[in-house]
């Protein structure tokens, strides 16, 4: 899984660290009340984790804040994919212990992916840090904040064959009221080569899909109108029921939440090639309700280093994937993941993952170099042998084609008008709405009266950019 964006960037220029908090709780003046305040970084899961963190330290009395300065307790919700990923917190923890050092008592917490897999390390070297907790850990938060307060380090990074906080009602941190994640699953069984995420999160659970759908109806009776399903490859959602036995897979789990209301927007990532069945892509065109954009991670077009990647499918496999979606979804967007300079990778195997881009036709993608992360299939087995400056080279180059793609592809959109739901004011004018069509497209349109966010308008597309649609409402 990667951190949404809507424009072209690599990975490295990502949601590098977002502060999340509840808008009303800065404005009570009580000295006596605990604060805590919580920037998360990487990718969709970790932003949803911190929710469920949020939830569960309100349990302990604790309230977010916008400020750091007032918070009785610092959390930094981390990411291992990439080795910049890893400097950017070391560095946001020296900042914050100047920041620690003018309010004695602060506590400072990791949490996520860089928690579990650098464990003791985090305390023992950095001396930065009074609790380390990884991703399955933080229903242990309340028992660990005791013992920081009483001078201890709290430490817990156990992975959990069964944890899904299924039970757990997310406090809604900086919520447009709009759009909302729910986690449907956790882990990853696939053990691709590059990727650190299965040794930091643990083995594949589904969670319980009546929670899921619970959850869903809530907040659409809370006046959401959007949900995206998440998980690190929800195609392999799988869940048995323990009494009848009985399976639900996730194009199932797709129609039940889609029935909720067809005012309910549904959406999903990650997909996983070799788990894309035309089943789940059926339910996709069953319901209009399910949106017309698929995240297929193609990571490499070379068979041979895909081979080397162990993502388990060929070129050929991913080929067919992408005509099956355009067979049974036609007007379905599809975007990718994209790894330049793997391990051995030559000028032909660059090429190959060129000519993909070209040939899937891609609406967007998050592009990044290959960086080793200790631990991992590749690190034990494989020389990390592209130097910096061809990797940089490539990189650079699927990043251009990229941004000609995207905007060919926004280019078609001028002179279609598409469904769009009003997400709220758009980042550069108050007098205009930003919202996001079923293919995941930003729109952004003058306001009309009649209309705000939670609503749907259609909306004519005038003119596009490489990351933007921009349109005007119509009515009728």
């Amino acid at each position: 899984m990667k951190a949404i964006v809507s424009d072209l960037k690599s990975i490295d220029e990502t949601r590098q660290g977002e502060a999340f908090y509840m808008p009303d709780i800065d404005e009570v003046n009580d000295i006596n009340l605990k604060r805590f305040y919580i920037e998360s970084y990487g990718c969709q899961m970790n932003f949803s984790d911190s929710e469920i963190v949020a939830s569960i330290l309100a349990e302990s009395q604790y309230h977010p804040t916008r400020d750091i300065e007032k918070a009785n307790l610092i959390l930094l919700n981390t990411c291992s994919i990439r080795e910049k990923a890893e400097e950017t917190i070391r560095k946001r923890l020296r900042t914050i212990d100047k920041l620690k050092a003018n309010r004695p008592g602060t506590m400072v917490g990791i949490l996520g992916c860089m928690a579990e897999r650098l464990k003791q390390s985090l305390l023992d070297d950095e001396k930065l840090v009074d609790l380390v907790v990884g991703p399955d850990a933080y229903r242990d938060l309340p028992r660990l904040l005791n013992r920081a307060e009483d001078g201890d380090k709290g430490i817990n990074v156990l992975l959990s064959r069964e944890e899904t906080y299924a039970d757990i009602s997310p406090v809604r941190l900086e919520s447009n009221g709009v759009t909302a994640f729910i986690s449907i699953m956790r882990g990853c069984d696939n053990m691709c080569s590059f990727c650190v995420v299965p040794f930091t999160r643990g083995r594949e659970r589904s969670r319980d899909p009546f929670t899921i759908v619970s959850e869903a109806t809530h907040l659409f009776d809370k006046g959401f109108r959007e949900v995206t399903l998440l998980g690190q490859n929800v195609d392999s959602y799988k869940w048995q029921h323990p009494e009848t036995h009985e399976t639900y897979t996730f194009a199932q789990l797709l129609e039940q939440v889609a029935r909720i209301h067809p005012d309910l927007r549904v959406r999903f990532s990650t997909s996983h090639p070799k788990d894309m069945t035309d089943d789940v892509l059926h339910a996709m065109a069953s319901f209009e309700n399910i949106c017309n954009y698929v995240h297929l991670p193609v990571q490499s077009g070379s068979s041979r280093v895909l081979a080397l990647m162990n993502r388990t499918y060929d070129r050929e496999w991913y080929i067919n994937r992408i005509e099956a979606i355009r067979r049974i979804v036609p007007d379905c967007a599809v975007s990718s993941d994209i790894i330049a300079g793997f391990c051995t990778e030559t000028d032909e195997d660059h090429q190959d993952t060129l000519s993909m881009m070209a040939w899937a036709d891609y609406c967007m993608s998050y592009m990044f170099s290959y960086s080793e992360r200790p631990g991992t299939l590749a690190a034990r087995k494989y020389k990390d042998d592209i130097d910096e400056d061809t990797k940089k080279n490539r990189l650079s180059e699927i990043i251009a084609l990229q941004r000609q793609l995207s905007a060919e592809h926004n280019a078609r959109d001028v002179g279609k008008t598409y469904k769009v739901l009003i997400e709220g004011d758009s980042r550069k004018s108050d007098l205009e709405f930003k919202g996001r069509n079923s293919q995941n497209k930003m729109i952004v349109f003058p306001k009309l009266p009649g209309f705000k966010p939670g609503s749907y308008a259609d909306v004519f597309v005038e003119s596009a950019n490489s990351a933007t649609l921009i349109g005007r409402i119509v009515q009728s």
